[in-house]
């Protein structure tokens, strides 16, 4: 099983018909001002997330918010990020996508310190996990992935919409899928929390890749005057493989061999930041998936079933309901 979850994993990465049409762009020269910009970014302490505010502090944002569990990393990634941005203002935003309570208190925490939010980029994520589950008892990939970034996004939404209110705003969500969805089982099993902690966790986390495009696009359709677009960021080897090479040897190796062929963090983080900050609004098709950088995939499933999305995004807010007798 192991086996042909990898070769599918690989073989969706390195298919280059995958990468056909891109368009050129360099952060430091298609990147616009960023002035008055309120900007938020799940998972900023390192990999993909630290290196795409790295490339939005070089553009003159008016406050960065770095959202991330662990103060000792997040203070760290701080520091170095404003030895390199000193006029730009870096918050932590205390935040562990696993449970509810602190979903919440880190919204609340941001709209204490922010009236508007200009960019909101979910970036966060876990990968191949050994078997475990949320707070809300959800699988633990999921429930990280999808259901965490779903209820944070919810609470955000009343400043997300008051900001695209003004005039000439640009509001953009970017969720950070993966081409790893085509991993996914069918949907039913996705939505059916007994049976996708029975599947291989390749199919797990396959199917938090799927939620991730099927919020994105149920975003746009259910919220237009927000441009919600998920992307995919290429074959980049970050922290997030950590789980996959620890727990198998043959894992180890293949993911040596995308490290020889793969892209760097640098790189990586070009398709979410070209969606996010780099392209014009025109460019983007509201609710579409990208790969590497900005070829949009508008027959890809999970963009065009909107009764999937519509299932997912209700599956997903009566689960979160659950939960708020606790709070």
């Amino acid at each position: 099983m192991f086996i042909t979850a990898a070769a599918a994993f690989v073989w969706a990465n390195l298919n280059p018909t995958n990468y056909i049409g891109g368009v050129s762009f360099r952060p430091e020269r298609d990147i616009p001002d960023l002035s008055g910009k309120v900007v938020l970014v799940t998972g900023g302490n390192a990999g993909l997330g630290k290196e795409t505010i790295r490339q939005i502090l070089k553009h003159n944002p008016e406050q960065v918010f770095l959202a991330a569990r662990s103060e000792e990393k997040a203070q760290n990634a701080i520091r170095e990020l404003e030895s390199t941005a000193p006029n730009v203002k870096i918050t932590w935003l205390p935040l562990d996508l696993t449970y509810t309570k602190s979903i919440h208190d880190a919204a609340e925490l941001f709209k204490s310190h922010a009236s508007r939010l200009d960019i909101l980029i979910l970036n966060a994520g876990v990968m191949s996990l050994p078997p475990g589950e949320t707070d809300l008892g959800h699988e633990i990939q999921l429930g990280t992935n999808h259901t965490g970034h779903f209820l944070l996004t919810k609470l955000l939404l009343p400043t997300l919409l008051k900001t695209a209110e003004e005039p000439g705003s640009d509001v953009r969500v970017v969720s950070l899928s993966s081409i790893g969805h085509n991993l996914a089982p069918d949907f039913e099993t996705v939505l059916d929390q007994t049976k996708l902690k029975q599947c291989n966790t390749h199919a797990r986390y396959g199917a938090s890749k799927a939620a991730n495009i099927l919020f994105a696009a149920e975003l746009a359709r259910r919220y237009p005057s927000i441009t919600a677009v998920s992307v995919h960021p290429g074959i980049i080897v970050t922290d997030l493989y950590g789980a996959v090479g620890a727990s198998n040897p043959l894992a180890a190796g293949v993911i040596k061999i995308m490290g020889m062929i793969g892209t760097k963090v640098e790189q990586g983080a070009w398709n979410q930041l070209w969606a996010a900050v780099g392209a014009k609004k025109g460019e983007l098709v509201n609710g579409g998936y990208y790969v590497p950088v900005g070829i949009g995939k508008p027959r890809n499933r999970y963009v065009t079933d909107q009764q999937m999305g519509s299932r997912l995004w209700e599956w997903t807010e009566t689960e979160l309901r659950k939960s708020e007798a606790k709070l």
